[in-house]
């Protein structure tokens, strides 16, 4: 991904300003409009291009003081991608702009301080009015710390589909497998497989051990054990999802605080993904923000992904995450297999 322009070198009278649009047209129209009010902007077609750009800025001690962003990106929900620049940068004014403008998405993007709404079209007077309403700020320019250790994790992990060969016998062999150890989940399922067990470990050989006894059981046909793999990220996109997911976590779990006790669980499933390999950072990171995917994790040296969705539809009907990950480039099947519950936890 390639930005608008490489960032100018003159000195900027008024600030400099970070968009964030799809539109071809709409980033030069914003750059040039910019330019001719005496501000220096650099402009980003999506998300992960923006996550890239503030990283180099960071690093070369650069700062950005506003920060003009669309909310509907190819890659990356506006509002969630805003989350975490706001955790990284508290101080930076920001502007969201959209032609898709409600009053819930208003007030969404308007929850943070020192944020502005601007509804297109409008005038680069109309835009330069409202980033002077904003209160200054800029991003952080502080020297990044030293990049964590990225050699081999902690544990291994990997999955293990398997067939059912004796169906009336189905309930007693998902029962042993659900309580064999070193198995970390164990889901019967309705789909390509029946049973997808997954196991950890210090080392490879530990889970294959684990795995062990299911290959032994009569009854049962295994299919395919696929080790999980750690996707190949640029740093700063991986560290920019580490983020998000830790916030999105807090903020799960104070969802779950207030429920309601008789809310009803949506459909779970787990999915699984043939992309293009070479196209594995920006299929991951849109997964990656998408709410639906509970976990996802990369297998078949960067060919596939598997995880886990919920949804709430129509039966019989695609859930609408699954027509939603069908669409983004690079990935080239989607196949489902609906979680059945066996053993009420």
């Amino acid at each position: 991904m390639t930005l608008n322009g490489p960032p100018t070198r003159r000195i900027a009278l008024k600030g400099h300003v970070l968009v964030i649009d799809d539109a071809k047209e709409i980033r030069h129209y914003l750059t040039a409009g910019l330019a001719r009010e005496d501000y220096v902007a650099v402009a980003c077609p999506d998300g992960i291009s923006a996550i890239h750009e503030l990283n180099r800025a960071h690093h070369q001690g650069e700062a950005y003081n506003y920060l003009v962003t669309d909310i509907f990106m190819p890659d990356i929900d506006g509002l969630k991608i805003l989350k975490v620049i706001r955790d990284q940068h508290p101080k930076l004014p920001v502007l969201v702009i959209t032609g898709f403008g409600d009053d819930e998405l208003e007030k969404a993007a308007l929850s943070a301080g020192n944020t502005g709404f601007l509804e297109k079209p409008f005038e680069i007077a109309e835009l330069v009015t409202a980033l002077e309403a904003l209160e200054p700020g800029q991003t952080d320019t502080a020297a990044p710390t030293e990049a964590e250790d990225e050699g081999a994790p902690e544990s291994v992990s990997a999955y293990l589909t398997v067939k059912v060969t004796e169906p009336e016998r189905g309930f007693t062999l998902y029962d042993t497998l659900y309580r064999l150890p070193g198995i970390t989940s164990c889901d019967a399922v309705r789909g390509d497989f029946d049973i997808i067990l997954k196991a950890e470990g210090p080392t490879l050989d530990a889970v294959r051990a684990a795995f062990a006894p299911v290959r032994e059981m009569p009854g049962l046909k295994v299919l395919n054990m696929s080790p999980v793999e750690r996707p190949r990220l640029d740093r700063d996109v991986a560290r920019f999802i580490a983020m998000y997911q830790q916030a999105a976590r807090a903020s799960a779990e104070g969802r779950e605080q207030d429920a309601q006790a008789d809310a009803q669980p949506g459909t779970l499933s787990y999915i699984t993904v043939d992309i293009d390999p070479d196209a594995i950072q920006t299929i991951f990171t849109t997964v990656s923000f998408v709410d639906e995917v509970l976990f996802c994790d990369v297998i078949d040296q960067g060919a596939k992904l598997v995880g886990m969705i919920t949804s709430s539809g129509a039966m019989g009907k695609a859930p609408r995450i699954i027509q939603k990950l069908s669409q983004i480039d690079g990935v080239l099947r989607v196949r489902e297999a609906k979680v059945i519950t066996l053993i009420e936890e």
